[in-house]
């Protein structure tokens, strides 16, 4: 119970510390996702926290499926396809390039790499298409070992902010990285006309709303987890264990019922904030089980961090050339799918301010990419590992 209670608490802490003013600022670039990982990984090093308890297992167990479960069933398909054929060309390019770039990376540095080092750039990879939570969920699918977080999170930490400094920066240069492009700028326009937010009738949050979700959720979440355990276990060494089918059945259904009048409901009463408060209670969790010494492997990792990246972007400005698109995709493209729904906005806004949403909505469908396209290339590194 104890340890529960310092888990939410320092998820309330680092929430009610980036509502102070004047670190608003530092919040917009470095977000309280980055610090519920590393506050928990600090106290765990200095052994306030334990590094291994069963209440991880437990979290992980349900509030993973949980918050899967709600974010993928408030997903507004329409409104995703809404920003057009050319933007959705661009994340899957950017995601592609990911998955090119991992599998270089592990050819190319895995005799200095760490054992079984496909673990976790798959795991780095599910980060940088879909997100924290698809980063967990392949950390949870493939079973890796706590001492293997810590430099993957630091990687993902310090390339993805990194690489948003970048991409905010390059934004000056627009004029000549379209001419270098060849890009049709009206493309913009159309998608600009394209665009309309999704108006669903938020209603107000209630004791009833709270429960119905909650409640749904963690059984359909149980159901999910027992039917799971019936499915054989797949791939050599196991790719597809009992938690990835579980994880599979949570965001499959989540999707399936997303258009349903279950899922116009589910977005009215605001269950994605639902989904994200089981997700940063599990990113707490995480991070609790990280050691910083286990750091001291980073560097060769972080080499591979930055090879994953210059090829994914490599992809994503040859795909864009190709189709002579402005250089507002390639910088949307990339951080949707490296920086996720949260950065994915603060880049599309950098080139583009009233194209804002593009970047939310990218960063939203990257979280179904970043489900099903890490297994697969699961089992592409698992074959190529040295």
């Amino acid at each position: 119970m104890t340890l529960a209670v310092a888990l939410v608490a320092i998820t309330t802490a680092v929430y009610a510390i980036s509502a102070i003013g004047f670190l608003a600022r530092l919040f917009k670039y470095f977000p309280p996702v980055v610090w519920l990982y590393f506050v928990p990984m600090l106290f765990s090093t200095a052994g306030i926290l334990p590094s291994d308890h069963s209440l991880y297992g437990s979290v992980a167990k349900y509030a993973l499926p949980m918050a899967l479960l709600l974010l993928t069933i408030s997903t507004d398909l329409r409104a995703i396809a809404s920003v057009g054929i050319p933007a959705l060309l661009a994340l899957v390019a950017g995601a592609i390039g990911v998955g090119i770039g991992a599998i270089t990376a592990l050819l190319l540095l895995g005799t200095w790499l760490p054992d079984e080092s496909w673990r976790t750039l798959t795991m780095l990879s599910a980060s940088w298409i879909g997100g924290s939570a698809n980063m967990v969920a392949m950390q949870q699918s493939l079973n890796v070992e706590a001492q293997f977080v810590g430099p993957v999170v630091v990687v993902d930490t310090v390339v993805a902010y990194s690489w948003l400094g970048v991409l905010i920066a390059l934004s000056a240069y627009q004029p000549s990285i379209n001419r270098f492009l060849q890009a049709d700028e009206s493309v913009l326009d159309q998608v600009e006309e394209r665009l309309k937010t999704a108006a669903e009738d938020v209603r107000p949050v209630t004791v009833r709303s709270i429960v119905i979700i909650l409640g749904a959720a963690l059984v359909t979440a149980f159901l999910a987890r027992s039917f799971a355990e019936t499915l054989p276990e797949l791939g050599d060494p196991k790719i597809i264990t009992a938690t990835t089918w579980t994880i599979l059945l949570a965001v499959t259904a989540g999707l399936l019922l997303s258009g349903s009048t279950l899922g116009r409901a589910a977005r009215r009463h605001r269950a994605s904030e639902y989904a994200y408060a089981a997700l940063f209670l599990l990113l707490v969790s995480v991070g609790a089980q990280a050691d910083l010494r286990a750091i001291t492997g980073a560097p060769a990792f972080l080499l591979a961090g930055l090879l994953v990246l210059l090829v994914h972007f490599a992809v994503l400005v040859s795909t864009c050339r190709l189709l002579r698109l402005p250089a507002f995709f390639v910088a949307v493209g990339s951080m949707a799918n490296i920086g996720g729904a949260v950065s994915g906005p603060i880049s599309a806004a950098a080139y583009r301010p009233s194209l804002a949403p593009v970047g939310a909505l990218l960063g939203v469908a990257g979280y179904v990419l970043g489900i099903y396209l890490p297994l697969l290339l699961a089992f592409l590194l698992s074959s190529l590992a040295p």
